[in-house]
């Protein structure tokens, strides 16, 4: 299918899925006019990227594990190996956050709340 068919049938624009295609996400072959064409099964994968994205997973992410996740035997066990990896960050970056929310907390009130806060 040409590129402005899959743009309409995955809700994304063309300069996206050029886009895509030239960080590797996706690949579509040149026809003789120079039109791309795109398997049919391009739009299950830019839905995949898409719901990816929503779950916090970044195009480099994405574009790093999804080979591996399409030659998975067990695509499920493969996602799900994923997910608690994408949790074990989340959870990380959720204390940081908490750890700078209390050093925020701390300065409230003290002036100028660049300055080091001393005991």
């Amino acid at each position: 299918m040409r590129i402005g068919e899959l743009a309409a049938r995955t809700g994304t624009t063309r300069d996206t899925i050029r886009f895509y295609e030239r960080v590797g996400l996706v690949e579509g072959r040149r026809l003789p006019n120079g039109y791309r064409d795109f398997a049919p099964e391009t739009v299950e994968w830019l839905a995949y990227v898409r719901t990816a994205q929503t779950l916090g997973f970044t195009l480099a992410e994405i574009a790093r594990h999804g080979g591996e996740l399409r030659e998975a035997p067990d695509s499920a066990a493969a996602l799900s190996a994923l997910f608690e990896q994408k949790i074990r960050i989340v959870d990380a970056r959720m204390a940081e956050l908490a750890a700078l929310r209390a050093e925020l907390t701390d300065r409230v009130g003290t002036g100028c709340p660049l300055r080091t806060v001393t005991a």
